[in-house]
């Protein structure tokens, strides 16, 4: 019996989760190509053929602006595929870990958003993944639901490498201001998971909702031109200065989707419930840059 599964081993969380327990016995990682979450019936075939007692599913559509015209298939994964998972968890009394998103909610609340806020997601992406937290909890099973925002890690494409690569090309770019969040990197989601873990098998703490995302807030305009400066830093030669990045609104900038305004998440709960320490979104995202930046200049 597979005591593990890890789903989405490609994307961001799913390879910073593959680079610790890689090497584990009794965890299997996938990716789509070998079980498509998409696909509830492969989904419950797969399941029944592994019998996983703990799955932590790390597979998403989060392709936000492409959902908005691709409405059925981000369901399908977000929700469809999530609940055959759950379902199965319910089971064989496991476990589910399930990552969530800041985009649950509208962004309209004054201060951080805790656990129970009320959702109201203003996109596809946003209510398929709150659809998917639904069916989770709908069908009583064992799980822990993770909210992260504004994901960074050094695989894939991400915030991080755009802004890089146009600091290469650009002189001048412009930036939203009007948006909060905490960039939360994945080695951080990955380390609290593993931790969040091993405190529930010895104790009897409480599973549910919580949100687990670096401390402290910033805007997209301000995150850039720290990723700037700390390019800047390592010498990596770039013809964008911090300085030179203008501050616009997000309604200057023309997207599919809305974005709420304010992703600022309340991290307290995991703490308190857990003694999850969550530091300075700084801390986390100045190792991800560095480690980027030192890619870029080894090519």
């Amino acid at each position: 019996m597979t005591r593990i599964l890890v789903t989405g081993r490609t994307g961001q969380v799913g390879s910073a989760l593959y680079e610790r327990l890689a090497t584990r016995k009794g965890i299997l990682f996938v990716d789509r190509s070998e079980m498509n979450i998409a696909h509830p019936e492969d989904v419950h075939l797969f399941l029944r053929q592994i019998e996983p007692e703990v799955i932590i599913n790390a597979a998403a559509y989060t392709a936000v602006d492409q959902a908005e015209s691709d409405e059925n298939m981000a369901r399908c994964v977000n929700r469809d595929g999530v609940l055959a998972m759950a379902e199965w968890v319910d089971s064989v009394g496991g476990l589910l870990v399930h990552y969530s998103t800041d985009y649950v909610f509208d962004g309209s609340k004054a201060g951080a958003y805790v656990e129970d806020d009320a959702a109201n997601p203003l996109s596809v992406y946003g209510r398929t993944k709150w659809e998917g937290e639904e069916v989770i909890r709908e069908s009583g099973c064992r799980h822990l639901i993770l909210r992260t925002s504004w994901v960074i890690a050094r695989q894939g494409k991400n915030f991080i490498r755009t802004i890089l690569r146009l600091g290469a090309e650009r002189a001048t770019l412009n930036v939203v201001n009007d948006q909060y969040g905490a960039p939360t990197s994945a080695d951080l989601i990955t380390d609290s998971t593993l931790a969040l873990l091993d405190k529930i098998e010895l104790e009897d703490h409480h599973l549910g909702t919580y949100h687990l995302v670096a401390s402290g807030l910033t805007d997209w305009h301000a995150f850039a031109c720290f990723i700037l400066q700390v390019a800047a830093g390592m010498g990596l030669p770039l013809k964008l200065k911090p300085e030179a990045v203008q501050a616009i609104p997000s309604s200057a900038y023309a997207v599919a989707a809305k974005r709420p305004h304010n992703s600022h998440l309340a991290n307290d709960k995991v703490r308190q419930e857990f003694g999850i320490q969550l530091p300075a979104w700084q801390e986390g995202a100045e190792p991800v840059i560095r480690s980027i930046v030192a890619e870029i200049m080894q090519k």
